[in-house]
C-alpha cells in the first residue's frame, strides 16, 4: 500500500451518479488529491465524517485480490474499534497515516470488483433507515473488528466471505443507504461465522494431530 499514483483527475461526468459507487468513490479520492501520492492521513482529514467508510472500503478492496487481505487487517481493526466506540472522525496513528496508495493501484482495486459486487452496486442509493444512524455506525465498527480479526488469522478461504460482506456494508455507509447496510450486515455475519467455523475446525484438527503424535 506504499507508493505513488498516476491518473488524470476525473471529469465531472466521472464524478456523477451514473457510475458504480466504488468507481465514483475512487474518482472522488483521485480528484481531491491531484499529486502522485495519497496517504491515509490526508484522506482522513479531507473526508471528515465520511472518512471511516471511505478508508475501510479502500482497505477492504485489496481482499478481492489473492494474497493481499492479511496486510490490511490491523489498520481495519484500529478503525473498527474507533468507530465502534462512537468516534465520528478517525484518529490514525502515525505509522498508519503515512501509508499511501498509488493511483494505478487504486484503479486496479476498483476494477477488481467481483461480479456479485457489481450487481449490488447497481442498487445502492441514499436511503434513510435504522442503519444510517449512530447505532448503525457503531454496529458497522464492531463488525469491521470481527472481519479484521478474520483477515489477520490465517485460514483457507476465510478472507473473502467476511470481506465481501464488509465491502457491501461500507458501500451502504458511504452512500447513506440503510437497506444496503442491512444486507451488508447479514452478509458480514454469515461470512464471519463461516470463517470462524473453518478456523475452529482447523484448530480442532491441529489439536487432534498433536495428540496423535504425542
Amino acid at each position: 500500500m506504499d507508493g505513488t499514483i498516476n491518473l488524470a483527475p476525473p471529469t465531472g461526468e466521472d464524478m456523477g451518479h451514473e457510475g458504480a459507487p466504488i468507481s465514483r468513490i475512487v474518482a472522488e479520492v483521485a480528484a481531491t488529491f491531484p499529486g502522485e501520492r495519497i496517504t491515509l492521513g490526508e484522506m482522513s482529514e479531507a473526508f471528515g465524517d465520511r472518512a471511516f467508510g471511505l478508508l475501510i472500503l479502500l482497505l477492504l478492496l485489496p481482499s478481492l485480490l489473492p494474497g493481499m487481505a492479511t496486510v490490511f487487517g490491523l489498520p481495519m481493526l484500529l478503525l473498527g474499534v474507533q468507530m465502534g466506540m462512537g468516534r465520528r472522525v478517525p484518529r490514525l496513528p502515525a505509522f498508519m497515516a503515512r501509508q499511501s496508495i498509488k493511483r494505478t493501484d487504486l484503479l486496479r482495486l476498483a476494477g477488481a470488483s467481483s461480479k456479485w459486487l457489481r450487481r449490488i452496486e447497481c442498487y445502492v442509493r441514499p436511503r434513510s433507515g435504522p442503519f444510517t444512524s449512530p447505532f448503525g455506525d457503531r454496529l458497522f465498527g464492531w463488525l469491521t473488528v470481527y472481519v479484521a480479526i478474520m483477515l489477520i488469522l490465517p485460514g483457507p478461504g476465510t478472507n473473502g466471505p467476511p470481506a465481501f460482506g464488509n465491502i457491501v456494508m461500507a458501500l451502504g455507509l458511504v452512500e447513506h443507504d440503510s437497506k444496503t447496510m442491512g444486507w451488508g450486515i447479514v452478509l458480514t455475519l454469515l461470512g464471519c461465522l463461516f470463517a470462524t467455523a473453518v478456523l475452529a475446525v482447523l484448530c480442532w484438527l491441529g489439536i487432534e494431530a498433536l495428540g496423535f503424535v504425542f
